[in-house]
């Protein structure tokens, strides 16, 4: 009896053990196929749960045979739940792959670049304002782009004028000069137009704005020597798009703008539209505007034509603008007092033309004319005149298994006349940019990117100039990204810049080709990304370390008498410091804490300097909250630490607190906007002129002029 029943005993552990069975699972991600070292699977009816390895393998041991329902979860991708026989045929692994989750459903698409990639898989870093918060930022400011700007990490615009509220960007500490601004990749706002072009540009018809930190001279030609902005305009999609927006402000100005867009079977049509004015607003209360008297209307059609092989689009803007600030006097009973003018008109067209020769390979044909004029009168002094530029393009562009060529020539035009109003020489120009650029993209694993440049350009006037450029990517883990990029930059000189801005352009004599050469640069940056999840709470980092110098800027030096006259400067500029960018997620809360360390520097005839209008700390601090399509709730902090003067002072610290709301329905939002409702203006705690009202003498804007204003408004989707 007792043999019977261990036989028994035997066969029935030989029969469980023969039971069991493996599962294997390799878990990949759905785009790159990278295994997702860390990634878990659940078998939920057994309670049973496996973590993958670095190679991406998650195994299941003991197993009955049966059919099983298996999660398998990785953060930021999309959960998927897949089912699995028990045993697996062969013995063979079940592979399993994750997309991306729905936060970033959406796929953002680079085109600063060149190389049209999503954002995740480009190796140049960009940063890309879409979505949900240029829409969010565009309600805090719908007549321009400067507050959309000023409030990214490593971006400060800088106001040129006291009164007519003028403006530029410096990326990293350097001046607004050195940023190349373009719309659809196309150099429009440049030279004579630089300080009010953040001005004139809404945000109602962006579709993304793309942000490129560092020499990027090599994508586009001279002028980005700090970095590019590259404003990215809506397209036509299936579904029609008819959009209003009114926005008034307690400054007393008012927003109306429209946007038409829709495609139809071979042909696409987009329209905005926008009437902008503002009062004369004075806060401080002492005699001089701190928002000028403005009023401001554009028109911008584009037709889009799509054929088997061969899409085009064509389309132009016109802008119109007369502002004037000055005395509140002067403006508001026509007395004597000091006065600013600016009367502009701004002309653009642009063509693009793409011809598909094969499934790999087009050939791209763009070209663009802008004519932009300008009467800027001051007591005793009017600088009047024309600049018209244009942008040709012809480029190839070939697409391998691992690689990707583009290739291209370029001609670009920029002529400036000057009506005389003065005795002093003109300052005409006329400068013609011949360019030829490669650039080759290489992946050979999912792993590493690996993006290579090289531009040629060559001017008569000040000869040739050759960028190299490189970009890597590698993704080290799923979690984990870094990219180095670095390369070389110029630009040509002219007189439009901040520092003839703040004077009107006054006694300031023309380029010499003597004393003024090309201004060069050479820089880099390195990054790491980082994302994960602490149960609940989604995390990521972006650390920037970036280093640019600048060799003989062009500096402004006093000359026999009272004139004035650009030449390069014996020395060097230089910027180093690092951002740090950080993104909490909690439910319906979002909380984003950006960092940046600026230390700029001249160094001049032997002798270093803090260069002035630079913060070298500064905090921006965005918490969200958002009810999707239904409610909307931030609240911002930023701060900036003290700024060195020109005059040799140094301005004070200071916050800017802003807070909005708004609320959704279907076809139309309501929002409202306190902006900086501490009231922060450099008027409470500095000065912004000497002398008298009547003839007064500027001096460095560092901080806030309007104070506290708030803004509210509708928008309609019809």
């Amino acid at each position: 009896m007792k043999k019977i029943l261990l036989l028994s005993i035997a066969v029935l552990c030989a029969f469980t053990i023969y039971a069991q069975h493996t599962i294997t699972l390799l878990i990949k991600s759905s785009e790159e196929k990278i295994p997702l070292a860390g990634a878990t699977a659940t078998i939920v009816s057994l309670n049973k749960t496996a973590v993958a390895d670095s190679a991406g393998i998650a195994i299941f041991t003991n197993i009955a045979a049966g059919r099983y329902q298996v999660k398998v979860s990785y953060v930021d991708l999309e959960e998927q739940e897949v089912t699995v026989e028990v045993p697996q045929p062969g013995n063979t692994t079940f592979e399993v792959l994750l997309e991306e989750g729905e936060e970033h459903e959406e796929e953002i698409i680079i085109t600063a670049t060149r190389i049209s990639r999503t954002i995740a898989n480009i190796p140049t870093r960009v940063e890309v304002i879409s979505g949900e918060e240029l829409t969010e930022k565009g309600n805090m400011k719908p007549g321009d782009i400067r507050m959309l700007l000023n409030e990214s990490t490593g971006i400060q615009t800088q106001q040129t004028s006291a009164t007519s509220y003028n403006s530029s960007i410096r990326i990293q500490g350097l001046d607004g000069r050195y940023t190349q601004i373009l719309r659809d990749g196309f150099p429009l706002y440049s030279g004579f137009s630089g300080g009010l072009s953040l001005m004139q540009i809404a945000p109602l018809d962006l579709r993304q704005v793309e942000v490129i930190k560092g020499s990027s001279s090599t994508l586009y030609g001279g002028g980005a020597i700090a970095g590019l902005v590259n404003l990215v305009s809506k397209t036509p999609t299936a579904e029609r798009e008819l959009s209003f927006m009114a926005n008034a402000t307690s400054a007393r100005g008012l927003d109306l703008s429209g946007f038409y867009s829709q495609k139809f079977r071979n042909t696409g049509l987009t329209v905005f539209g926008s009437r902008n004015t503002g009062r004369a607003y004075d806060p401080a209360d002492i005699g001089l505007t701190a928002i000028p008297e403005f009023e401001r209307y554009t028109i911008n059609p584009r037709l889009f034509i799509y054929g088997e092989k061969t899409n085009a689009n064509i389309g132009f803007s016109y802008v119109t603008e007369d502002r004037t600030g000055g005395s509140m006097d002067y403006i508001r009973h026509g007395t004597t007092g000091y006065f600013e003018k600016n009367n502009t008109g701004r002309f653009t067209g642009q063509a693009d033309i793409r011809h598909k020769l094969s499934d790999n390979s087009n050939l791209q044909f763009k070209s663009s004319y802008s004519n932009f004029n300008r009467l800027i009168t001051v007591p005793a002094s009017i600088f009047e005149g024309v600049q018209k530029s244009s942008y040709s393009e012809l480029n190839f562009n070939t697409k391998g298994e691992k690689t990707f060529w583009i290739a291209g020539v370029n001609f670009l035009t920029d002529d400036f006349s000057e009506q005389r109003h003065h005795t002093n020489p003109l300052r005409n120009y006329h400068y013609n940019t011949f360019g030829a650029f490669v650039q080759n993209t290489w992946s050979p694993t999912g792993k590493f990117t690996l993006e290579t440049g090289l531009r040629g350009d060559y001017v008569k006037q000040y000869g040739f100039e050759l960028l190299p450029r490189f970009s890597a990517m590698l993704k080290a883990t799923p979690k984990l990204t870094a990219r180095l990029g670095g390369g070389l930059g110029y630009k040509t000189p002219t007189v439009f810049n901040e520092d003839a801005e703040k004077v009107q352009f006054q006694n300031i004599l023309p380029i010499n080709g003597q004393s003024a050469n090309n201004e060069r640069s050479a820089g880099g940056n390195l990054d790491f990304n980082y994302r994960t999840n602490f149960g609940d709470v989604g995390f990521s980092i972006n650390q920037l370390f970036f280093y640019t110098r600048l060799n003989k800027p062009l500096v402004l030096t006093n000359t026999a008498g009272s004139n004035y006259e650009f030449v390069n400067a014996d020395g060097y500029i230089d910027t180093k410091g690092m951002e740090t960018n950080l993104r909490f997620t909690y439910g319906d809360f979002k909380l984003f804490i950006g960092y940046t360390y600026a230390d700029v520097n001249s160094y001049f005839s032997n002798t270093r300097s803090w260069f002035p209008l630079t913060a070298k700390h500064r905090l921006n601090n965005v918490l969200m909250y958002e009810q999707e399509d239904k409610l909307k709730i931030g609240l911002e902090a930023y701060y900036f630490s003290p700024q060195r003067l020109s005059d040799g002072a140094t301005g004070k610290p200071y916050w800017i607190n802003g807070l909005m709301a708004e609320k959704l329905w279907k076809k139309f939002s309501v929002f409202i906007n306190f902006e900086n409702f501490l009231d922060t203006r450099q008027t409470r705690f500095d000065t912004i002129y000497t002398g008298s009202v009547t003839n007064p003498v500027f001096r460095d804007i560092y901080a806030p002029v309007d104070g506290f204003v708030i803004n509210g408004g509708v928008k309609i989707k019809l």
